[in-house]
């Protein structure tokens, strides 16, 4: 699981870890993946962590080397890295804004991709869950570097659910609502505000362990018939 030190990525490891996975955890923040880890080697559960920088290849390739040489398969995979970016209308973005944004959270999708699909097809069997948003379904105002790579983390997925629907490989996206991570690089950092929170028919954010289910059961055989689906879990956001 990328970006595993935190947040979604957290609680996912540990919510696959208390149903009997072997979880590798993998992030750029050390000190938050060996912690998360320690969390879940605290509760009975087996876990080891990987520095990775999806955003740069030869990292993810070794990444996903050291899983299969380390446990001798992949079975599940969790692409969940990713950044906010500075908060800019397009106009003002700055091409290093730009270009962090897309390469950790679209080509940092696609470099994960890459190296799990071969070994999935050798296997014959495989799940992956790419994060994307509610901010990949619609606009958002001064996150254009954002809301471009979510949307591209959508139909990237999609294709490749297509592709590979018939070698036992399902590719389904998650699209959270606000969810109180450790992500506050974004203008939606308002978890009590009353004016905010009304756009949630739940009235509330949402928490990671909520969105942890949700990547839970899409990489099991409950969900054996979902395939290039983008799941939006948001409190009832995309129904206002």
């Amino acid at each position: 699981m990328t970006g595993a030190s935190s947040g979604i990525g957290r609680a996912s490891a540990r919510a696959f870890a208390q149903e009997g996975a072997t979880v590798v955890v993998s992030d750029v923040a050390m000190e938050g993946g060996l912690e998360t880890v320690r969390m879940i080697q605290e509760a009975g559960g087996e876990a080891s962590f990987v520095t990775c920088d999806v955003a740069n290849m030869d990292e993810v390739e070794k990444l996903i080397a050291h899983t299969v040489d380390t446990y001798g398969k992949l079975d599940c995979a969790f692409n969940n890295a990713g950044i906010a970016g500075e908060i800019a209308a397009t106009g003002d973005c700055t091409e290093e804004n730009w270009y962090r944004v897309i390469n950790v959270n679209l080509h940092g999708v696609w470099h994960c991709m890459k190296y799990e699909i071969p070994q999935m097809l050798k296997q014959g069997f495989g799940t992956i869950v790419n994060t994307s948003s509610i901010s990949g379904l619609h606009a958002v105002r001064n996150q254009g570097a954002y809301s471009a790579s979510k949307h591209g983390v959508i139909g990237l997925t999609k294709t490749a659910a297509l592709e590979y629907a018939n070698s036992g490989i399902r590719i389904n996206a998650l699209c959270p609502g606000w969810t109180t991570t450790g992500m506050a690089g974004t203008p939606e950092v308002h978890d009590t505000d009353p004016s905010f929170l009304a756009k949630y028919a739940c009235n509330r954010p949402g928490t990671p362990e909520e969105q942890a289910e949700a990547v839970l059961w899409l990489c099991s055989e409950r969900a054996s018939f979902v395939n290039g689906h983008a799941m939006i879990v948001d409190g009832g956001r995309m129904t206002l």
